[in-house]
């Protein structure tokens, strides 16, 4: 059976970065799309080469100017991360021809290598974007519907989302392989998935010694996800210095894994919390880390809140992302524990969400929203309550209940 294509939201971006730019960067965590997009796009025009084999690795590090002689533009290089000193020499050929557009593609899953070596030699040539896992509104076909405050009408025109099959596509997540394939079975890719980023991505990061140790570290951050981060108490629980675990939590954000969100400050003179908070990047690798393999569990467990924030904050940065668009979303708590769980900046405004795991929305649950608008006034837009149900109805001035789906 052919695999099902899948569109994805940053396709007319990347169609038009390659225009306008002579080179183009599209990063992203493993898995997540970026050699199957940049073939379709641009296969016919383009030749694909992979760096990630040894001997073609081999051959780009030893004489750059020959590897790029024999695979001239406009070519696609794959996984570019593993042969950084080429990147000075790619530079030089785009030099030489200043003005063609879309000469190279290039794909990478190390941000923390692989932007740093951007930056020096490709600055001002390249156009830099990123491909993440599946957002909601691509796997289900309706890649450029825009976000709920986006929308000029309070209708939506997407079909209802039962409770079922809500729970289940976030315990398979939103990598593209999974969603291609139905009938794989998502705990077996998991798995393999998280065992071949430490083989493959992981030990080849300085910060990281011990596998086993680091691989204890995502699953104990893992389990704290959704709350506000102290990597003291963590360092200590798992017998690492506070500075390794820094330097874990870099490399896990380096290479499109968690998410940290930082508190928002409206005022410097209040006293807000200053710790941030830590998502894991993919509501499906969240699941498997934490042993989660049924729905009914993952969505009555002690977890199931943090599932819903984290799918919430996927579908948004997600979206954002795959327009080309640096996400800013920030959370809002003050010291008395009045929290709103996502700010998104839109506009020069801010957009205030709640995440309620419940599938019936109340007053109550916009309580924190209220708190911030009395807080920061005219930069607070309209807010939504995002819950697990179907229904969508107003709690109060300026607070809407907002399906999951309906995001």
């Amino acid at each position: 059976m052919p695999t099902r294509y899948i569109q994805r939201s940053l396709e007319p971006v990347l169609r038009r970065a390659a225009r306008e730019f002579p080179a183009v960067v599209l990063t992203g965590p493993r898995q997540s799309g970026k050699t199957t997009l940049l073939k379709r796009l641009f296969g016919r025009s383009h030749r694909y080469v992979s760096l990630e084999p040894p001997d073609v690795r081999a051959a780009a590090v030893a004489d750059p100017r020959g590897f790029l002689d024999a695979y001239p533009p406009p070519v696609i290089f794959d996984e570019v991360q593993y042969a950084p000193d080429l990147l000075p020499y790619v530079k030089e050929s785009v030099d030489r021809r200043r003005s063609r557009c879309g000469q190279y593609m290039l794909t990478g899953s190390q941000n923390l290598l692989l932007m740093q070596n951007i930056t020096e030699s490709l600055a001002g040539r390249a156009a830099i974007l990123r491909l993440l896992p599946l957002s909601l509104r691509e796997a289900t076909g309706v890649p450029q519907a825009p976000l709920a405050w986006e929308r000029s009408r309070r209708t939506d025109t997407r079909a209802p989302l039962s409770r079922v099959a809500l729970w289940k596509g976030l315990l398979r997540g939103g990598y593209p392989e999974l969603a291609a394939h139905p009938r794989r079975d998502a705990a077996l890719w998991h798995a393999a998935y998280v065992q071949t980023y430490l083989e493959r991505d992981v030990r080849t990061l300085r910060q990281v010694g011990d596998l086993t140790q680091f691989q204890n570290f995502i699953r104990a951050l893992a389990a704290r996800s959704a709350q506000l981060l102290k990597l003291t108490d963590l360092a200590r629980d798992l017998g690492v210095a506070v500075n390794t675990a820094k330097a874990w939590l870099s490399v896990l954000e380096a290479t499109y894994q968690v998410i940290v969100v930082r508190p928002y400050f409206a005022n410097v003179g209040k006293r807000l919390v200053k710790t941030p908070k830590v998502y894991f990047a993919d509501v499906g690798t969240l699941c498997h880390l934490t042993g989660l393999r049924d729905a009914e569990h993952a969505a009555s467990g002690p977890l199931g809140g943090a599932i819903m924030e984290t799918a919430v904050l996927s579908e948004i940065t997600r979206t954002l992302a795959h327009r080309g668009v640096d996400p800013r979303v920030y959370f809002w708590r003050t010291s008395a524990g009045v929290e709103v769980d996502f700010l998104v900046e839109s506009q020069e405004k801010l957009v205030p969400i709640e995440v309620k795991l419940s599938s019936t929305p109340k007053p109550a649950m916009a309580f924190g929203i209220h708190a911030l608008r009395r807080d920061i006034g005219d930069r607070t837009a309209t807010g939504y309550v995002v819950h697990s149900g179907d229904v969508r109805l107003p709690l109060g001035e300026g607070v809407t209940a907002l399906p999951f789906r309906a995001l």
